[in-house]
């Protein structure tokens, strides 16, 4: 019996550690980044683990697991910048911050639940690939309601698709940490 719960958390607990770190270390300075910069710098994190996915050649030499996490982190933070108004202090306390990243990533969770349920853990027989490929598709569904001033006929809009990014990130965590 999987233990998807429990994975889930201890996962989320490693990248809420290290989005704190960084909050005390930057302030909230991704705050100033638009939404599309967001989009942008996981379309970029993603694509660099693509192409060391797809070379094996890792010449950076930070390994998968903490672009995957920070796919996790930056997915929060663009969920984040989706509630503010644009009118609110780019600096945010750390409490202020804490408070909103944990909202986000309690939404995400429940999703989760939800998405695993009706699925029956699908997720767990799929490549760490394949979950990069479906992240990197999200992003380019991202990428063009942005391009059409967030306008969608059918579609969901830019948040749906931030909450699976971060739920697939947490799923290739979790894979990963059985092939290592």
């Amino acid at each position: 019996m999987y233990k998807t719960n429990e994975e889930y958390d201890t996962i989320i607990a490693r990248c809420e550690a290290m989005f704190l770190k960084k909050t005390q270390d930057y302030g909230t300075t991704w705050r100033i980044l638009r939404p599309s910069s967001l989009t942008d710098q996981l379309f970029i994190k993603a694509q660099r683990v693509r192409t060391v996915q797809d070379s094996g050649v890792n010449l950076v030499g930070e390994d998968l697991v903490g672009e995957f996490e920070a796919i996790v982190n930056y997915s929060a933070m663009a969920l984040i910048q989706c509630q503010l108004d644009q009118n609110e202090a780019l600096s945010l306390e750390l409490e202020k911050a804490h408070e909103l990243y944990t909202n986000q990533i309690h939404q995400a969770r429940e999703l989760m639940l939800k998405k695993n349920h009706d699925y029956g853990e699908a997720w767990r027989d799929m490549r760490i690939t394949s979950l990069t490929d479906l992240i990197l598709a999200k992003l380019l569904r991202i990428k063009q309601i942005e391009d059409n001033n967030g306008v969608t006929m059918v579609s969901e809009g830019v948040e749906s698709n931030y909450f699976d990014i971060l739920n697939y990130a947490v799923f290739a965590l979790i894979l990963s940490s059985y092939t290592n």
